[in-house]
């Protein structure tokens, strides 16, 4: 595809040698990009590996996006 492209031509060794790391010529980026995600939880999740009934699971995963929270919360229902 680079041929096809003339606005991007392929490096020479000599160009790859002088290139710099992205941290290095955007610091401010980089530091950016590293520290994007999601915000630490005060209260995180324990991943489990646990045995369920194939239909119990099929019936949440149904429900749509968030079905394993709905699953925690009745978990956490069935607790009280």
């Amino acid at each position: 595809m680079i041929a096809s492209d003339p606005d991007t031509p392929e490096w020479a060794n000599e160009e790859l040698a002088r290139a710099k790391p992205f941290a290095e010529v955007f610091p401010a980026l980089a530091e950016k990009a590293r520290r994007a995600g999601r915000p630490k939880s005060s209260n995180p999740k324990v991943a489990v590996s646990l045995r369920l009934d194939p239909d119990i699971v099929e019936a949440f995963r149904q429900t749509g996006q968030g079905w394993q929270t709905r699953m925690n919360e009745a978990l956490r229902k069935a607790m009280d």
